[in-house]
């Protein structure tokens, strides 16, 4: 579905030059849900705006469908963007002045499709995503992730076969999160292509594939296994060295005897202050007994 030739792009001039992405090949199956995980400023983003035909490579050549992007007209681009792919970001940029069904109906308007199939194909699309009684209401008067939620109505209410969401729960709590994550991984189930940009180690439990970048290249590619967290990513979350009980015991000792005052104490002074502790607590209930007298 999606084929890559050493693509490459560069942004500014001069000595202002930034390489965003270093000749990077890439094919893309469909139906793979694909994570592609990376620090800030790797590169993650301008893949996503290039595979998604908001961005035109420098170098290199993108196929769609085996055919190439940069022999497509503007308007062509902007037909396939519009009815094949769907867009989920982080800031979900929802229209503020529209009512939710009024959002999710907005790209079937582009499309040219009469005001009364649209507005029954979004609130379709609204009980999916379960938030229809919620159409009515605002995109100010929802929660972070019921909004997320309705940016993910939007992006399917063309019926696209490729879904690409950067940082979907970027902005979320780990309710909202789980809530996205798990409406992405029914979308994925029913045959879309799903193309995921997270800097979360554990939503790698969703994708089939993960990519991991560095400086604009694609560093490692392996395949997982659905509700398993990808190797690579267990050891980004895991990386610190396991350390057996008797590297804890040496620790404490070391810090002990570091802290002054702080060495072992004698049997004896064990044993006297043992011997206090008793005769203080015989004194307090001679005391309470002689109250309880009175």
């Amino acid at each position: 579905m999606i084929r890559l030739e050493e693509v490459s792009k560069l942004y500014g001039l001069g000595e202002a030059m930034t390489l965003a992405l270093d000749e990077v090949t890439l094919s893309i199956e469909e139906g793979e849900f694909v994570g592609v995980m990376g620090p800030s400023g790797c590169g993650k983003s301008t893949l996503m705006n290039i595979i998604g035909m908001l961005d035109r490579p420098t170098h290199g050549e993108y196929k769609f469908n085996e055919r190439s992007v940069a022999k497509l007209r503007t308007t062509r681009q902007a037909k396939i963007r519009r009815d094949s792919i769907g867009f989920i970001f982080q800031s979900f940029n929802l229209l503020p002045r529209l009512t939710v069904l009024e959002n999710v109906a907005l790209p079937l308007e582009y499309k040219g499709v009469s005001a009364r199939r649209r507005i029954k194909r979004a609130s379709e699309i609204l009980e999916r995503v379960g938030l229809r009684h919620r159409e009515f209401f605002y995109p100010g008067q929802l929660s972070g992730g019921q909004a997320q939620c309705v940016a993910i109505a939007r992006a399917l209410v063309n019926d696209p076969k490729i879904i690409i969401a950067d940082e979907p729960t970027g902005n979320l709590d780990s309710a909202s999160s789980r809530l996205v994550m798990e409406l992405l991984g029914e979308i994925h189930k029913s045959g879309n292509t799903v193309l995921m940009v997270t800097h979360n180690p554990e939503l790698t439990r969703y994708a089939t594939r993960v990519l991991y970048m560095h400086d604009g290249s694609i560093i490692h590619d392996e395949n997982t296994k659905l509700g398993e967290i990808a190797p690579v990513a267990r050891r980004v979350m895991y990386g610190k060295p396991m350390t057996s009980e008797e590297d804890d015991l040496a620790g404490v000792s070391a810090l002990m005897s570091a802290i002054p005052g702080a060495d072992e104490e004698k049997p004896e002074d064990t044993k006297k202050k043992r011997t206090r502790k008793t005769k203080t607590r015989r004194k307090t209930t001679s005391r309470r007994r002689k109250v309880a007298a009175k």
